[in-house]
């Protein structure tokens, strides 16, 4: 599934204020995830965020090793780092690779889909 094709949440307001269970940085990580070559426009839209918000957290995912891309013409191609653990001390041992493994699954649900899900992001391929 890439993201211009990802379903919105329906019922769900197009902003928010206050604090989310899932950070904006992990649903810009998942759209990433789904499609290593999506527009910065379109996970934006996806997420509900600007266009310079999903810079910002790109940047510090890059700066903090979390992902990596390669520009070929006007096209990025993002890799991932899934064997990276993730910063809080609380999730100590948890790598990228969960945290997607379970954004995953959940966007399968919240779609619909009844496809069998394995424990691994369907992404590994082109997650480092």
């Amino acid at each position: 599934m890439t993201v211009s094709r990802m379903p919105y949440m329906i019922g769900v307001p197009e902003s928010h204020r206050g604090w989310t269970f899932v950070t904006n940085h992990a649903r810009v990580l998942a759209a990433i995830a789904d499609d290593p070559n999506v527009r910065i426009r379109d996970i934006a839209a996806h997420c509900r965020l600007t266009e310079r918000a999903v810079q910002r957290i790109i940047s510090d995912l890059e700066q903090d090793g979390y992902l990596s891309h390669t520009r070929d013409g006007r096209t990025n191609t993002y890799r991932i780092e899934a064997g990276k653990v993730l910063r809080h001390p609380a999730e100590a041992g948890l790598t990228v690779a969960s945290l997607l493994s379970l954004l995953v699954q959940d966007e399968a649900h919240r779609a619909g889909g009844t496809e069998a899900r394995s424990s691994q992001p369907a992404e590994a391929p082109h997650v480092g």
